[in-house]
């Protein structure tokens, strides 16, 4: 037997055995409970990284942990492959986008191996495979068919060099596509929209069904989705017949409006704009319409804003006021228009002291009037004033009794309004799923029958990446026949939004190879929700609301029963690297590789100035990165695991050191020496028993069961598997400082040790229990559980101290009372040491703790 541990052999010989077996399938046994354990799928960018190996080896100890406990395991694994990065690839490199992501998934996926992993590979999926997105279009079917699927004229952010719409959360701070990073514009098209505020009340709601998920994650979630209740109220415009529609929270301060502001693209702008303020006003519009939506609402920005010259009638008081424009009201939210209510809203207030707009008070404190003079605008409740039959109302109660008035007077009306907003899923790229609709003449939008599905992205495509789409230009594959007339028609040349594609794939796994239909809904219903959904929080808000979503959709069309996707989220933290900043450097120069800088005097190597050091996400752009396949070439997949899953709680970011990683690899080697040496002396592993052993066997096996307790304990629920290595390490002292060496409890605690690391080291614990003379695999047997009656000690440490000050610890038997307490310590050797001939003036006895002796 090889007395030394060799990672690199070890792992290669089990992960061609668990291959050739098939050991990581799925099982079908219906005898067993099931647990569907998930991490959120990868995009193939060709490179693994740190944080794909904590996300991955923490669902994968998750797995292998039921797996150990009874359960039947669905652990899959695929990949979010259409997109941007990949059509960009293709222009860049002349290389076609399905031949740049299929290297990809290749490259990916043996560096996910290496990991030892215990994923069911025989049910991958790649999003931009027929086979897969065939149903991401029947989806979107199901939704045209629900009349959730729209398709309406939209402002929209433009990245002028991707060719292609960005979502609100793809543009920056500063106005900046997040991919291309030139200034986004503000564009005007026909886009393609799934209705989810449809079931905005019911995805706030149940977030109260997910108590296994962090609350900060089911925070971010109803701030989204952001649903306030107020009132809908109309100002007729002077001159016209028409009014201007406003949506409020703070109806109780109605008769505090002095100005309406409109959005720049508002449809009534033309008709309230006076012809002396045309020029003016178009000319602003024109200054405002290309900022996204992130650079107008900015709170550290200044309002900008002009008046039109048309004025409108406040509805309660009959007064005239101003109409304006400013750059702060978006179109899209709620009606495009705001009332302006300056003495009691800080932006409007900020707006009209810039503006000499007046500013009149309505809401006083309970404690007395405002000052004359206001500095700032009073925003907390208080007491209606100035409002007419109103007036000494607090307004709280007041809010509803404008409401009911305006209803009355057919002025307005009671309205609960969401800041969430219909999910514009248009894309004007080529790598995506093709939305499965045809424009006929003469019907309209025909969706493609289910028949012609999938509708296939074409070949033979040019990629410039200038100008329209290019599906759009390629006539051969847009110009069809509508399906319901035969009429001459086009295919619709948008693309999917990918998440899309990521929004239903968990639906996917438990029936991967179903070609008749999307999945069994027997299977469907065996194995969702999915019980452990691991992923990075970046994802908090867009995925796992869109995922919520299709389900609620779904669930209502008759394909399952079930109403949320999954159980428990645990959002793992980032990893984060050792990074060197240049402080008098900007933008990617300010940052230096690691590579480049001596660690002892971090200088930078072009101008010898000194670096700041900090920890940062790992990223190739600040050269702090760690490749996980060098890290593996040199330590092993095991001692990676451990380290990823040792130096902090999965909910917090890992700092990532290399004297941690050579710690673990350490500890692993003790491990391999402890069972081998064991080997090399033992015959065997015999039935423990308790009875008629040792007090320092008793000590060991309570310590054996001790641990099973308490990694068991911290491997349900939180899983906190930075505590559990901890008991590992205890359990792994204690064996080796144990003189027992050749008892059946030296034998068991050998066996317990190696059986408790399993789901961490995959690898080198299979090979030690196959060593141990076990025939079957460490990862189908069953999991260690503790035997209480073991937790009991004969004898306990009992803590003697003098004049309050500890001398140190005897062994006194665990029944004794405070007087058996006090005589076994009073005749220690420990105790007579410093007491000798002193006279004892008091004792202090806290049983099962310690004596204290007060001596003259």
């Amino acid at each position: 037997m090889d007395s030394r541990y060799n990672p690199a052999e070890i792992e290669k010989k089990w992960q061609k055995i668990w291959a050739e077996n098939g050991f990581d399938r799925t099982s079908m046994d219906h005898q067993k409970p099931k647990f569907y354990a998930l991490s959120m799928f990868p995009y193939p960018s060709g490179s693994l990284h740190m944080g794909h190996v904590r996300n991955y080896t923490i669902t994968d100890v998750i797995a292998r942990l039921k797996r150990m406990q009874g359960y039947r395991v669905l652990h899959p694994m695929g990949w979010d492959a259409f997109g941007l990065p990949a059509e960009n690839a293709a222009i860049d490199r002349g290389v076609h986008p399905a031949k740049w992501t299929y290297q990809n998934i290749d490259q990916m996926r043996s560096q996910l191996k290496c990991l030892g992993l215990s994923i069911d590979w025989d049910i991958e999926l790649a999003t931009c495979s027929d086979d897969y997105y065939k149903w991401t279009q029947w989806i979107f079917l199901q939704f045209f068919d629900a009349g959730l699927a729209y398709q309406k004229e939209a402002t929209v952010n433009w990245d002028p060099v991707d060719q292609t719409v960005l979502a609100n959360e793809q543009v920056d701070s500063e106005g900046r596509g997040f991919r291309s990073g030139v200034k986004v514009e503000r564009k005007l098209l026909k886009q393609w929209f799934l209705q989810i505020t449809h079931y905005a009340e019911e995805l706030l709601n149940d977030l109260g069904q997910l108590p296994q998920w962090p609350e900060r994650v089911k925070l971010m979630q109803a701030n989204w989705i952001g649903k306030s209740t107020g009132a809908y109220l109309e100002f007729p415009i002077i001159g016209t017949y028409q009014k201007i529609g406003v949506y409020t929270t703070r109806p109780d301060t109605v008769y505090g409006v002095s100005y309406l502001v409109l959005a720049p693209e508002h449809p009534l702008i033309k008709q309230v704009t006076t012809e002396e303020r045309k020029s003016v006003v178009e000319i602003f519009i024109q200054e405002v319409i290309n900022e996204s939506e992130l650079e107008r609402t900015k709170d550290d920005k200044p309002k900008r804003g002009i008046p039109t010259g048309g004025k409108a009638i406040n509805p309660f008081t009959g007064e005239e006021i101003p109409i304006w424009i400013a750059d702060y009201v978006i179109y899209e939210h709620v009606t495009g228009a705001v009332m302006g209510v300056p003495a009691h809203d800080t932006r409007d207030f900020k707006f009209a002291k810039e503006q000499n707009l007046p500013i009149k008070v309505v809401i006083i404190p309970e404690t007395g009037d405002l000052s004359v003079e206001l500095t700032a605008a009073y925003t907390e409740p208080g007491i209606i004033t100035n409002s007419d039959q109103f007036d000494g109302m607090d307004s709280v109660h007041g809010k509803q009794a404008i409401i009911e008035f305006a209803e009355t007077q057919g002025i307005g009306k009671a309205m609960v309004q969401y800041r969430l907003r219909d999910w514009l899923i248009s894309r004007q790229r080529y790598w995506g799923t093709p939305i499965p609709i045809i424009h006929c003449p003469n019907c309209g939008a025909v969706p493609v029958p289910d028949a012609d599905l999938p509708v296939k992205l074409p070949e033979n495509v040019e990629f410039s990446g200038r100008g329209a789409s290019p599906l759009a230009k390629l006539e051969s594959w847009v110009n069809v026949p509508c399906p319901r007339c035969g009429t001459p028609a086009k295919r619709e040349s948008d693309t999917m939004d990918t998440f899309l594609d990521s929004f239903w794939y968990f639906l996917r796994y438990p029936d991967a190879h179903n070609k008749q239909q999307i999945f069994d809904s027997g299977k469907i219903n065996d194995w969702l929700p999915v019980d452990q959904y691991v992923g990075g929080i970046e994802h908090a808000i867009l995925h796992l609301l869109y995922s919520r979503f299709l389900t609620k959709f779904l669930r209502d069309r008759g394909l399952f029963s079930f109403n949320e996707p999954f159980k428990c989220l645990l959002t793992q933290g980032m990893v984060k690297g050792l990074t060197y900043v240049n402080p008098n450097k900007s933008g990617k120069d300010k940052w230096v590789s690691s590579s480049e800088v001596n660690p002892e005097y971090p200088c930078d190597p072009e101008t010898g100035e000194e670096l700041i050091e900090l920890y940062t996400t790992m990223s190739k752009s600040k050269g702090n990165g760690v490749a996980p396949e060098d890290v593996i070439a040199k330590y092993g997949a095991d001692t990676t695991r451990m380290f990823v899953l040792f130096k902090a709680p999965p909910e917090k970011d890992l700092e990532w050191s290399e004297a941690d990683v050579e710690g673990q690899f350490r500890f692993l080697n003790r491990l391999w020496r402890l069972v081998t040496d064991f080997i090399c002396t033992q015959n065997g592993i015999n039935t423990v028993t308790t009875k008629e052993i040792s007090q320092m066997e008793k000590e060991l096996h309570r310590t054996i069961h001790t641990s099973i307790k308490e990694i068991s304990k911290d491997l349900e629920g939180s899983y906190q598997f930075n505590t559990a290595i901890s008991e590992l390490m205890k359990l792994s002292n204690a064996i080796t400082d144990a003189k027992c060496k050749d008892s059946a409890v030296y034998a068991e605690g050998i066996r317990s040790l190696v059986l408790l690391s399993a789901p961490f080291a995959p690898h080198i614990t299979e090979e030690l229990w196959h060593l141990l003379g076990n025939s079957d695999s460490v990862h189908s047997s069953t999991w260690a559980k503790y035997k209480a009656e073991a937790l009991v000690a004969d004898q306990i440490p009992l803590v003697i101290q003098i004049m309050g000050k500890t001398r140190g610890v005897i062994k006194v038997p665990a029944d004794l009372d405070k007087i058996a307490l006090e005589k076994y310590a009073r005749e220690s050797e420990l105790a007579q040491r410093y007491i000798k001939d002193r006279e004892i003036k008091k004792v202090v006895v806290v049983p099962g703790k310690l004596v204290n002796f007060v001596v003259g």
